[in-house]
């Protein structure tokens, strides 16, 4: 594994001044937020100008940094949204993490094209589908746009199957809601349910 990692990182910094893109996506629980960590590391530990960003409304674990499940951290700055973003990357930066990406606007996806094509590294993570199963945008077009994909599975809560599928087990019809553990669950493609979480509203 750490031979397959230096080529990794070898072969995508051969590159030079050229930029791309990439994106790392999956469920919750998948690993997301880690791997961009990992990564994002690397960098600083070559000492190379790097920045990462995460949306404003996400302060469930830190309002300053990215926090993932397995209590891994990086320094980050909270921004509202893609034009902000933007403005808020500096000129010597080279590499541009970006976390939860699915809470931006869609505007992202021009941003981190500009971005990319100004000779910077953009590492960009975040859900690709939503509660009921539908591409949670702005990641399926970044996906389409970008040089290299990674899918995450989480290990599904219920059978312990691949998961591949973000569950709601709270009752809530709405589409953003910021929660982890007790709010969701990870779920394969058996045991997933889109209509579990409208059930249990009309329970109540």
């Amino acid at each position: 594994m750490r031979l397959v990692g230096a080529l990794w990182f070898w072969v995508m910094d051969r590159r030079g001044d050229r930029g791309w893109v990439e994106v790392i996506t999956g469920p919750m629980f998948s690993g997301k937020s880690e791997e961009l960590i990992r990564r994002i590391t690397r960098y600083q530990i070559a000492r190379v100008p790097v920045q990462t960003f995460k949306p404003l409304l996400d302060d469930r674990f830190a309002t300053d940094k990215v926090v993932s499940h397995s209590s891994l951290s990086v320094a980050a700055e909270p921004v509202p949204d893609s034009d902000t973003l933007l403005r808020s990357v500096k000129e010597r930066t080279e590499v541009v993490g970006i976390d939860e990406a699915q809470f931006f606007d869609d505007g992202l996806v021009s941003v981190v094209a500009q971005l990319a094509a100004s000779g910077k590294k953009i590492i960009v993570a975040g859900l690709d589908l939503d509660f009921l199963g539908r591409p949670f945008e702005p990641i399926p077009t970044l996906m389409t746009h970008a040089e290299y994909l990674m899918k995450s599975l989480a290990v599904c809560h219920r059978c312990g199957g691949a998961g591949m599928y973000t569950q709601r087990v709270i009752a809530s019809d709405e589409l953003v809601v910021l929660g982890a553990e007790g709010a969701y669950e990870a779920r394969c493609r058996s045991c997933f349910d889109p209509g579990e979480s409208q059930q249990e509203q009309l329970e109540v």
